[in-house]
């Protein structure tokens, strides 16, 4: 009984506070323009197709026997092999360490192969093996079909305008002072 009139106090009290709000702060927040909530709206629309194509994708790869991150390295290598294990980790923004253990996987899987930098022998670089180019080749056509199903129905020109309008917000992102993850021409 006096936990419940505890709380009943300290909401009202709460509620109190919460109407003692300077009316000019609450009319700021109560008439947001259409402008604004249409920018939040779409910030969080872009973040839930975002995560909902990266989950739907991780099941077209999982009968390949392929993880998230391992696709993610395999799909970068693919247009950048040869890179050094440093600037492969940077680039895709995880830690040295975890990149080192997730490649030793890759490489026990056989699908790359780690080899000794010629300028520089303590450095390593990553390259697809002849069986991660394969790979790729298989995740390729997984996701043009994948892609098929999700995209259709959009026409050509709604993909090119959908494109171009994500490279600007992209580019603005960069403006910003958000690093890139690398080029995503493929």
């Amino acid at each position: 009984m006096a936990r419940r009139e505890g709380a009943q106090a300290a909401r009202s009290g709460r509620e109190a506070a919460e109407g003692a709000a300077e009316p000019a702060e609450a009319f700021a927040i109560g008439d947001a323009d259409d402008v604004s909530r249409q920018g939040i709206r779409l910030g969080f629309l872009i973040h839930d197709v975002s995560r909902m194509r990266r989950n739907a994708y991780d099941q077209v790869m999982k009968p390949l026997g392929v993880t998230r991150a391992q696709w993610w390295v395999l799909a970068h290598l693919s247009r950048h092999d040869g890179m050094m294990q440093t600037e492969l980790a940077d680039v895709l923004d995880v830690g040295k360490a975890s990149l080192g253990t997730l490649i030793e996987r890759l490489e026990a899987g056989g699908w790359v192969e780690r080899r000794a930098d010629p300028s520089d022998k303590r450095a390593k670089r990553v390259f697809l093996a002849r069986s991660g180019q394969q790979l790729v080749r298989k995740m390729t056509l997984e996701e043009n079909r994948f892609n098929d199903r999700i995209l259709n129905e959009l026409n050509g020109a709604d993909r090119e305008q959908l494109i171009r309008l994500l490279s600007k917000i992209k580019h603005a992102l960069i403006q910003y002072g958000v690093p890139e993850a690398g080029d995503v021409e493929a």
